[in-house]
């Protein structure tokens, strides 16, 4: 038997119930183009992600981390207390300005990376964005390593105001 949606939702609120109308959509602008190619050159691909820590006092922080994925070098490491996408086209700016523009940048989904911001930025620049599939982290293992590093050797051993 088949309902009208107007007669389902009279129903609904009569008894005073709730019906979300919304359509949700997720927003993936770029989706994982498959395995990602080898590093033949310095500054051609780089890996970027974040490491969250706390401060002495308790309040959170982030390091935005990049590292190039051929020579292992990093050109940006970046505090600050939130990163939004245009912080993190800024940082970016930072370290093409030093460096050069890679030919394509592996990412995960995190907020700071999924914005339409970054998105405009990659496209005026011709970069690639490489996302890796959600939940497998080892597809960035350059970064995760970084990072892991970053923590063992920096962050649990100091302190900071």
């Amino acid at each position: 038997m088949e309902c009208e949606p107007e007669r389902v939702y009279r129903c609904y609120r009569f008894e005073g119930l709730q019906i979300d109308m919304r359509v949700r959509r997720r927003k993936y602008m770029s989706l994982h183009r498959g395995p990602v190619p080898q590093a033949r050159r310095t500054h051609e691909r780089w890996s970027m992600d974040f490491v969250h820590d706390q401060l002495f006092g308790g309040r959170a922080f982030r390091v935005f981390t990049i590292v190039d994925q051929f020579s292992r070098q990093t050109p940006l490491l970046q505090p600050r207390f939130s990163f939004g996408g245009r912080d993190v086209v800024a940082a970016l700016d930072r370290a093409i300005a030093r460096t050069g523009t890679p030919v394509s940048i592996t990412i995960d989904h995190g907020t700071g990376f999924t914005s339409k911001v970054l998105e405009e930025w990659t496209y005026r620049r011709s970069v690639k964005l490489d996302f890796i599939h959600p939940g497998k982290p080892t597809e960035n293992g350059h970064i995760e390593s970084f990072n892991g590093r970053l923590r063992d050797e920096c962050l649990n051993v100091m302190q900071f105001e």
